[in-house]
């Protein structure tokens, strides 16, 4: 592993707990710079980690993290824009899927289908009565991020190399990041909920991007 990706990790960790800090102690003017910081830190990582023959697994991986910092700013602006960055992040998903999906093919394999079958289907029966006009594009989005976890899963299980196991550990750290903002928006907020979400999410961020060059 590079200096220059060590340096960059590290600079992310520091990103990312000045953002989560910023969160609880009211700083929005914190949060409007290590969010977006963080994630476009992460981006880099995973420029200089695409091959020189930049990889097709790598370039998608790269427009996944493009959307996911546009679903960030949606997402911490003032307005609700809730909508807008449930998009991006469903675009990033599919990104991720067509990623994941290049280096292994799709596949459907019973025993790494369920575990992920099983919980899309338990969040959804939490969150059904809670969500109002939001059951479809929540429904949606849950399937994609089901698929988007299996596929990674799919990838590990065919290819097993240290790569497809670092990327299958990000996109379940990113399920369950999903899952804890779903519960603590839709269900009932708790005070570690934030804590909890973003931690999950820059994980699963710089995992996936490690997996470009593991």
């Amino acid at each position: 592993m590079s200096g220059l990706f060590v340096t960059i990790s590290c600079s992310v960790l520091i990103s990312a707990i000045c953002n989560i800090r910023a969160e609880y102690v009211g700083s929005r003017r914190q949060v409007y710079i290590c969010k977006p910081l963080t994630t476009s830190l992460i981006i880099a990582l995973a420029i200089i980690s695409v091959p020189a023959t930049a990889s097709q697994y790598g370039i998608l991986v790269v427009l996944a993290l493009l959307f996911c910092l546009a679903g960030d700013i949606f997402l911490m602006l003032p307005q609700d824009r809730f909508i807008p960055g449930l998009v991006s992040f469903l675009i990033a998903h599919l990104l991720y899927i067509g990623a994941f999906v290049s280096r292994a093919g799709f596949h459907l394999t019973p025993i790494v289908f369920a575990p992920f079958l099983i919980f899309a289907g338990s969040m959804l029966i939490i969150l059904w009565p809670h969500l109002a006009q939001m059951k479809v594009p929540v429904t949606i989005y849950l399937i994609v991020i089901l698929m988007m976890g299996w596929q990674a899963a799919e990838q590990w299980n065919y290819l097993q190399s240290r790569s497809a196991a670092i990327a299958a550990l990000g996109a379940i750290s990113f399920m369950i990041s999903d899952s804890l903002l779903a519960l603590d928006r839709f269900r009932a907020p708790f005070f570690s909920a934030r804590g909890m979400v973003l931690g999950s999410y820059f994980l699963a961020q710089w995992l996936i991007a490690l997996s470009v060059s593991a």
